[in-house]
This record gives structure tokens, sequence and C-alpha cells, in this order.
């Protein structure tokens, strides 16, 4: 309880401090974690390696310690995420081209939005202004699980359920003015999985995104949330709804999405989820690529 409590001052405090000298915070720490923190360092450079081919080492390793400068940067800003007013919230992290969204708010929505850093404050930001789901993977520690849900809700625009409890809330819930803010692209092992391309490699992908605009006749509304560009601070950026979305063909839905995630990634490396495992679960007889690191 006590450690709980230290946090969340310590959280409190970091709000206050301007974004560029969290960031430079974020880089000493980043540095640090690249130098301590050797099995996410590896799998880092494994998902590099695999994804970008091309590159040479050296741009692998520094794209990796860019990327821990950022993930330490996402940490830093939680107080934003927990304790800013709505005002200070907005100018943290710009809605861009939200009229995207807007073009189809009469109908479902689910904003689609991949793993990139600034993706919990991306969703609070949007909950600030907007009727929006989400889900979250419930904590074993009851305190904790309650300030989450507190934090992740305390603007009451949002319905949260945790990933225990399924997609059943969901599709009750997702009804406009609602949208369901979908994290489609991690590794959740071969159960209920498709392998279809990302950046070449076959990746075991849930094709859930498909399935649940097929059910709800939701439109998808792709939603990206990165550093901004100035370096002052965050922004989610949205773009045009899908058109002949969703198709008869999961699988050819699934691979559509994951290209449009690759893409992405491409303008932006450093800002993506590398630490993951991404490509854990392998097609029948093909070998682990992480080699004997299974954390």
């Amino acid at each position: 309880m006590l450690l709980i409590r230290i946090a969340q001052v310590l959280f409190w405090s970091l709000q206050w401090l301007p974004y560029r000298l969290l960031r430079g915070l974020a880089g000493l720490l980043g540095r640090l974690a690249w130098r301590l923190v050797g099995s996410r360092r590896r799998v880092t450079l494994t998902n590099l390696r695999l994804c970008f081919p091309e590159w040479s080492e050296a741009q692998r390793v520094a794209v990796g310690r860019a990327h821990f400068q950022m993930f330490l940067t996402a940490m830093l800003t939680q107080g934003l995420q927990w304790f800013a007013s709505r005002r200070r919230l907005a100018r943290a992290c710009q809605l861009v081209d939200v009229h995207h969204w807007d073009a189809v708010r009469d109908q479902p929505v689910i904003l689609l939005a991949p793993h990139f850093m600034a993706l919990d404050i991306a969703g609070v930001r949007v909950s600030a202004d907007y009727p929006l789901i989400s889900m979250y993977g419930k904590h074993k520690n009851l305190r904790v699980d309650d300030l989450i849900r507190g934090y992740r809700t305390r603007f009451s625009r949002g319905l949260l359920y945790s990933r225990q409890e399924g997609l059943r809330p969901v599709l009750r819930g997702l009804k406009a003015p609602y949208a369901f803010y979908y994290l489609p692209d991690l590794d959740f092992g071969p159960r209920d999985s498709v392998f279809v391309p990302f950046f070449g490699m076959a990746a075991a992908t849930v094709p859930a995104l498909s399935r649940l605009a097929r059910i709800t006749g939701a439109r998808v509304v792709p939603c990206v949330a990165r550093e901004r560009a100035d370096g002052q601070g965050f922004e989610a950026r949205f773009y045009p709804a899908w058109d002949n979305f969703p198709t008869d063909d999961a699988v050819a839905d699934t691979a559509r999405m994951n290209a449009f995630i690759e893409a992405r990634v491409r303008e932006t490396p450093a800002q993506y989820l590398w630490t993951h495992k991404r490509f854990k679960t392998r097609p029948p007889g093909e070998a682990d690529v992480y080699g004997q690191d299974t954390r």
C-alpha cells in the first residue's frame, strides 16, 4: 500500500515537469535500461533484424535505443494521464484529423489503435471528449486494479472492460455514439489466430477486427498515437474510415490490417512496441526466432 502511494505521489509530481525535461530524463533512463534489461534488448534487436533485414546492425541498435527512450517517455508521462486536467491533457496530446471519425460518428466505430508508445495517453485523451469503450488487462492486486480503472475512466466518458470478460460487453455497448478503442497487434498465441504477413514474417494475429465489424456493422477508423514531429508532446492521428471492410474473407481483412500497421511503423520505427515478442507463435514446423530467451 505504501509503495502504491509513493508511486502516485511520484507521478503526480512528474506531471508538472516540462515535456522536454521528461523526455531528456527518459533518454538517460532509456540508456541505462538498454544496458541493464538484456532480455528486452535482445527481443527488440531480434524484432528489428526480422523486420528490417536491409538495415545495418548499427541502424538497428540506434532505433532500439531510441525505442527504449520512447518507452521511458511514455512511462514518465503517466502522471499526465492520471492527474492532468482536461485542458492540460489536450495540450499534451493533440487530436489530429478527427474529422475522419466525425464523418462516421452516427454509426458504431472501431478505432484501430496499434501499439505505439503514446497508446495509453491517447486513449485517455480521446475519452475526455468522446464516449469510448476500451479493454485492459486486469491486475491481480485489487487495489492497483481499482486505481487503473479509476484513472482510465476519470472523465466519465468511457466504458472499461477487462480482457477476462471477453468481447461480449463490447458487443453490447458498441452502438453510436460509443467507439471501441481496439488494440489488435499482439501475439496472443495460436488459439483463434491466423498467420498473416507482418514485415514479411508470418505473424499470429487474431482476426477479431473483421469479425467485430461484421457483427456490429461498425466502421473502422485507424487512430495512431505517437510523439509529435515537433517533439513537444503526443498526438492521436485519425485516418479515413476503411471502405469495403469487412469482406467475406477474414484472413484477407486481417492481412490488410497488418499491412496498414506496417506502413505506419515504417514512418516512425522507434515508436512501435518492439519489446513485445510479436513473432513468438510460429507456424507448424518453424523454429522459435527468439532462441533461449523465453520470458
